[in-house]
């Protein structure tokens, strides 16, 4: 059964040739700027990701990791995991003889290599037409010249004023007086703007050596990190193959671990068990059983997913059917699990979401990220980099999955999409939120695939998702007071969110009409385009 939502916020973007949707509209205008100057998709994402770095700089940065999915018009894809490593030194014996018993945001040795800068080279080297120096053109003029805070933007820094304060730096370059920017202040970044002309020169290298390198090192090393030169002179992006799998006809594609991608189609596999498409997308019966299988999922998680060289099962198992089965089994539409039971396999031997398509077909998925809200809070004084705190995901003690070692990747939370229908990309999408990406990837797709609406209405449709320290449910405002009632009649805990859960940016791709229709999240300050 098939019902339409009104949804409370903008129509979707229609366009013919090519669209862009990105978290910010001069993120947004530089993307379409260079695909209608004859670029491509990838050229396009770089230019917009390059000006969030910019304009974003709560949630984003040079700093920070990236990973992608590249979808050619004929339906192959490739995916590019950008996550830097812990520093070679670093093991929880030495973090132990450093006192140190939890990583936290905050701390130096949460920033990990970062990995951006090197993705976007790559990206550029596989599939783009266009060089740095004519991507960066827009970055390097609001860095230098200026920008205007957004509304959201100053919204969320207004949150972070005393994390800034904690760190002179962070103050001196991020706060005006002591306080956050209000929105439309013009801010200037003009140690950024140089470093961003200097990669554009000289390509990544010019980031991972040298002079750049060296202030980031130093910064890090003189709060007490393990981060060297030849951590950061290591840096590679790997080119990966997606893991898919169906769902209701559709093909769904994420990246692998070091990523929670495979978490989002866990919970797909778990939902597709019920008829979804007979309950209502507003009901308490639909969040029943969209939480049930997050927490399921997130369990998981916990248990399994890392660094794939750590990894104690293949990825693959953890979609196969018969574990699946095991899963969903575990979820009774007429009751809250009192508890989420163990996630058993026997061993084998603050972010921003973009996508563009183009004229030609080839779509991109893509996130960046600095994890929390201005990374790790450490600011390169020289070059302006603000570092991320992904390291801050690894365990300080052993015998975790995730514990930290020398050159692992941390577990990432961030997860570009893709989905194919018959062979062919369908939708190429993403969810900003954290650790909410994977039960939004699956709450979006079962909002266009179960109940028929269009990617801007399954974009601003309400959400839901669990407190994963207690499993309280937290519900954004617009879930009616009558859901709310009812989950707590099946055994839920609901409590009011206190802010906006996450955001996302999709396209999805009607071949047969020649159509590209773009959905942008106003939770974000949002924006979409097309031509």
């Amino acid at each position: 059964m098939k019902r339409d939502f009104q949804a409370p916020g903008r129509s979707p973007v229609f366009a013919r040739n090519a669209a862009a949707a990105t978290s910010h509209p001069l993120a947004t205008s530089a993307a379409l700027e260079i695909l209608q100057d004859g670029g491509n998709a990838v050229d396009a994402a770089i230019a917009a990701v390059a000006v969030q770095c910019v304009v974003e700089p709560h949630m984003t940065g040079i700093g920070g990791d990236c990973f992608a999915i590249v979808t050619e018009s004929d339906g192959r894809l490739t995916g590019f995991n950008g996550s830097g490593a812990a520093p070679k030194a670093a093991s929880p014996d030495r973090l132990a003889a450093l006192g140190v018993t939890e990583i936290t945001d905050t701390s130096p040795h949460s920033v990990t290599v970062p990995g951006a800068v090197r993705a976007w080279e790559t990206l550029l080297k596989a599939h783009g037409t266009r060089s740095f120096k004519e991507l960066f053109k827009r970055a390097i003029e609001y860095a230098r010249e200026g920008f205007p805070v957004a509304p959201r933007v100053a919204r969320d820094w207004a949150g972070d004023v005393e994390k800034l304060r904690s760190d002179e730096i962070s103050a001196a370059r991020y706060l005006i007086r002591g306080e956050a920017p209000s929105a439309g202040t013009i801010l200037k970044y003009p140690h950024l703007g140089e470093t961003l002309d200097k990669i554009s020169e000289g390509g990544a290298d010019a980031f991972y050596t040298g002079a750049v390198a060296r202030d980031i090192v130093s910064a890090v090393q003189a709060r007490g990190g393990l981060l060297t030169e030849d951590d950061l002179a290591a840096c590679h992006t790997t080119a990966v193959s997606p893991v898919m799998r169906d769902y209701r006809g559709h093909t769904v594609a994420e990246l692998p671990p070091n990523g929670q991608g495979v978490i989002a189609l866990v919970m797909l596999g778990i939902l597709e068990k019920f008829d979804l498409e007979s309950l209502d997308p507003l009901g308490p019966e639909r969040f029943h059983l969209e939480m049930e299988a997050a927490r399921i999922a997130y369990a998981v998680r916990e248990k399994f997913v890392t660094d794939p060289g750590h990894m104690d099962v293949c990825h693959t198992r953890l979609i196969g059917s018969d574990y699946i089965d095991q899963l969903s089994a575990q979820v009774s539409i007429d009751a809250r699990m009192t508890s989420v039971p163990e996630a058993a396999l026997s061993p084998q031997t603050d972010t921003v979401y973009l996508t563009v398509v183009d004229k030609d077909g080839l779509s991109v998925s893509l996130i960046n990220s600095l994890f929390s809200d201005f990374g790790c809070g450490i600011v390169a004084p020289e070059s302006g980099v603000l570092l991320h705190c992904r390291g801050k995901s690894f365990k300080a003690a052993p015998g975790h999955a995730n514990s930290i070692d020398g050159g692992k990747r941390p577990l990432h939370t961030i997860i570009p999409a893709m989905v194919l229908k018959d062979g062919s990309p369908w939708l190429s999408f993403g969810v900003m939120g954290g650790q909410y990406q994977a039960a939004g990837h699956a709450h979006l797709l079962t909002n266009i695939i179960d109940y028929g609406m269009d990617v801007q209405a399954a974009i601003d449709f309400p959400r839901m998702f669990f407190d994963m320290a207690n499993h309280d449910l937290q519900a954004e405002r617009l879930i009616p007071p009558s859901t709310i009632e009812g989950l707590k009649a099946l055994g839920h805990t609901v409590v009011a969110a206190s802010d906006p859960i996450g955001g996302s940016q999709a396209i999805m791709i009607d071949r047969a009409r020649g159509l590209l229709t773009a959905g942008s999240d106003p939770r974000k300050d949002g924006n979409a385009g097309g031509y």
